[in-house]
């Protein structure tokens, strides 16, 4: 019975395409990406892309730029502001250069003694040091009527009293020229490295204000003054750094 009513039930069909429609076909891509090896595949293909990127951009950067031979399109500019020829490049370069020597020979100069021949005179007065012995200070004062004043550098005179050429102890330009009543004709010089010498108790100055002058150069002779009037003809030569007064004799050199 129930065979027969098993048979007499229509069978349950399976779903089936309706005739006419279209049959989709799966993606080549879609079963590309389905693949598992495909995404890190990728992303290895791209790490390699932007590796390669790097290392000629890096390549590249390091290489020396082109140019153009300077005799075709160099030009150096001139002080005035107008285009130079290349060929006159070099010989700029070489200028400058130069100058630029010269400019640190200048810094690198050392003091020298004021005075033409330095083993003609001797220190007649010395500079007050307040780390010096109680006698030292005592040859170091100054008497003007009946005051005692610190001496401010160095006096230097001849054994024979006679006069003698001073010049300058650093190349650099004059920055005072002035007769002072009791100092005498009074020179300063500003040089290089914030320092500067003071010339006092001069006679026939050679040099005028702002001039440029050049170590060894005469800028005067020496001479009288009234405040060391006892000291007859010489010279006082002071030295500032910075603004401060040193002691001569420690910045010049020794063999006098």
């Amino acid at each position: 019975m129930n065979e027969q009513n098993n048979k007499n039930k229509p069978h349950e069909e399976s779903p089936k395409i309706a005739m006419g429609e279209p049959v989709v076909p799966v993606s080549a891509w879609k079963k590309l990406l389905s693949k598992r090896w495909v995404y890190p595949a990728v992303y290895m293909a791209a790490a390699a892309i932007i590796l390669t990127l790097v290392w000629v951009y890096q390549d590249a950067s390091q290489k020396p730029m082109d140019s153009t031979p300077a005799s075709v399109t160099d030009s150096v500019e001139s002080p005035d502001g107008q285009d130079l020829p290349s060929g006159d490049k070099t010989a700029q370069e070489t200028k400058a250069g130069n100058e630029k020597a010269a400019e640190t020979t200048a810094v690198a100069e050392d003091l020298v003694w004021p005075v033409a021949k330095a083993s003609e005179v001797a220190v007649v007065r010395p500079f007050y040091d307040n780390e010096a012995s109680a006698k030292d200070h005592e040859a170091a004062l100054v008497q003007y009527n009946d005051t005692f004043i610190a001496n401010t550098g160095i006096d230097l005179a001849r054994e024979d009293k006679q006069s003698f050429e001073v010049t300058a102890a650093m190349g650099g330009k004059v920055t005072r020229v002035e007769e002072v009543p009791l100092l005498g004709f009074v020179v300063e010089i500003t040089h290089a490295n914030n320092l500067k010498t003071v010339y006092e108790s001069l006679a026939d100055v050679k040099v005028k204000l702002n001039a440029e002058v050049k170590q060894g150069d005469v800028i005067a002779m020496a001479g009288r003054n009234e405040m060391e009037k006892d000291l007859g003809i010489h010279v006082h030569f002071a030295v500032y750094e910075n603004g401060e007064l040193v002691n001569p004799v420690q910045v010049l050199p020794k063999n006098q």
